[in-house]
């Protein structure tokens, strides 16, 4: 085992987020899975309650956005899914990767020196553009579960083209259980207040924190659809759905999907 990537301590974890409550009911560190996602779809359809939560040190099958792959060392990084079953209009639902990557980039932004963004539908980024973490929703049996991956300790030669870890772009080493403890509280606070508010993303403030974090809006942008065409224009907004409003020479368009590049980012603010 690698000393510099210790493994994560599951009781610890477990005791500090569980409990009467809490919306955790039960966290899992498992050595090896082929995909934490598919595993919980599976405990969905055996009726495992809303809370349980799956934490792979190793994930062997991992998938991304579009049936990309996700790869990652073991121990380099954070590979999470946690089954949810929001009661709230099937409309509203595509807030909920949203609202993940927002409490993911909170949960990082505690890390000193980082500075990250949201890609629209939910890439975590570093302050280079470099990727840093995607999360993948997926639908079955009454349920929602959403699976994050975290680059944590990852090096340059581990890393695919175009991606970064924290430890790279903080330039120090990066403890991935206190990463973990602060998305899983963050989430939950945030999880409660919007499924309480029916998933309205404005009167819970989500959508103006949201904005706040994405890099996406405001950006020139190409999209890649899932037909294989691409639409091109600036990203203007994302609307009560959770959908990306795009001005094209035609008209706005609102995409539920697609996969974003940023042609030219709106200069930030501060």
């Amino acid at each position: 085992m690698d000393p510099s990537r210790p493994p994560l301590d599951a009781a610890a974890l477990g005791a500090a987020l569980t409990g009467d409550g809490a919306l955790w009911r039960s966290l899992e560190v498992v050595a090896e899975v082929g995909s934490t996602n598919a595993e919980l779809l599976a405990a969905a359809a055996q009726d495992a309650p809303e809370g349980t939560v799956l934490v792979a040190e190793h994930q062997a099958a991992g998938r991304g956005r579009l049936d990309r792959t996700w790869t990652s060392p073991p121990r380099a990084g954070l590979t999470v899914s946690l089954l949810l079953r929001p009661d709230v209009p099937a409309a509203r639902r595509g807030w909920l990767p949203l609202l993940t990557g927002v409490a993911l980039a909170e949960a990082v932004g505690e890390v000193p020196g980082l500075r990250t963004s949201l890609k629209w539908p939910n890439d975590l980024l570093a302050a280079d553009g470099g990727k840093l973490a995607g999360i993948l929703a997926e639908v079955g049996s009454g349920a929602v579960v959403v699976g994050v991956g975290l680059n944590v300790s990852t090096t340059a030669a581990e890393l695919p083209e175009g991606g970064s870890s924290l430890a790279l772009a903080a330039g120090r080493p990066v403890d991935r259980g206190a990463v973990l403890l602060g998305f899983l509280r963050g989430l939950e606070r945030r999880y409660r207040a919007w499924t309480a508010a029916l998933g309205d993303p404005v009167g819970t403030g989500l959508a103006r924190d949201y904005l706040a974090w994405c890099s996406t809006i405001g950006a020139t942008v190409a999209v890649t659809l899932p037909d294989g065409s691409t639409l091109d224009g600036v990203a203007e907004a994302v609307d009560w759905d959770g959908r990306l409003v795009v001005r094209t020479a035609q008209g706005p368009v609102e995409l539920a999907t697609g996969d974003v590049r940023h042609v030219r980012t709106r200069p930030r603010e501060g």
